[in-house]
């Protein structure tokens, strides 16, 4: 298997805990050293999606996702080991649960917005 930064195995410990905010600052690292990876990048806009949805901003949730959709696709279907055609259904499902007629809601009524699905990362061989 290849080797990656540090941060990036950090990361799917991180994500598939739910530690969103986490994420981004370990993604953010590694993309600061290599702002030309989008793939990073992307990596970074779907957790701060998830990150912002989760405290009641739906606005930011859909751009962030939408941002992400966008730079991962040069990356598809395998890269650095993540299989993104297991991503991009969960990346979808997402887009389509965001109300689109909402763009921020209260915290205390966070839990009224629609559940997201559940996404685990692993790495795969190459």
């Amino acid at each position: 298997m290849d080797h990656y930064p540090i941060e990036y195995y950090e990361f799917f410990v991180s994500f598939n805990e739910g530690d969103y905010y986490t994420c981004h600052d370990l993604l953010e690292e590694m993309w600061m050293t290599d702002k030309d990876n989008l793939f990073l990048k992307g990596l970074l806009q779907m957790s701060v999606a998830i990150y912002h949805y989760e405290y009641g901003n739906v606005k930011g949730a859909r751009m962030m996702m939408q941002t992400a959709h966008d730079y991962l696709q040069a990356y598809r279907p395998k890269f650095w080991g993540l299989d993104l055609e297991k991503v991009y259904p969960f990346i979808e499902q997402c887009q389509n649960l965001f109300p689109k007629n909402i763009d921020r809601v209260p915290f205390e009524s966070v839990g009224n917005l629609p559940q997201l699905p559940r996404l685990l990362l692993y790495m795969e061989n190459d």
